[in-house]
């Protein structure tokens, strides 16, 4: 994985632009590179938006310790299967759940304004 940033760092540079910030030791650079691969994924395979993506997800692990990101990617898919039981609504109903939620969905909204300008 080492290589894997080496690599996007090294497109970074190329394209005319700097990584915005160093992600923090505790994220592991296998989950970075997975949301950019992802990101890109959506919005484009185009060196601006490997910058972008990037970009979003220093910003979102600037906010957030990976175990609190890992806790509500867990809570959102819960949320997200069918059906119902208690272990669902355990996810779907607590005050720890949407509080972790909403902070992932505040970082993350403050990195589309910081990286994408929307």
């Amino acid at each position: 994985m080492r290589i894997l940033r080496i690599l996007c760092t090294t497109l970074l540079l190329a394209a005319g632009a700097a990584p915005a910030s160093a992600a923090p030791a505790d994220w592991p650079t296998e989950a970075l590179a997975e949301y950019v691969f992802e990101c890109m994924a959506v919005n484009g395979q185009t060196p601006e938006m490997l910058r972008r993506c990037s970009c979003s997800i220093d910003r979102i692990a600037a906010k957030l310790p990976f175990e609190d990101y890992q806790a509500a990617k867990a809570v959102l898919e819960m949320r997200s299967r069918q059906g119902g039981g208690d272990e669902v609504a355990l996810f779907r109903s607590t005050r720890w759940a949407q509080d972790i939620v909403d902070r992932l969905r505040r970082a993350q909204v403050e990195a589309d304004l910081a990286c994408f300008g929307r």
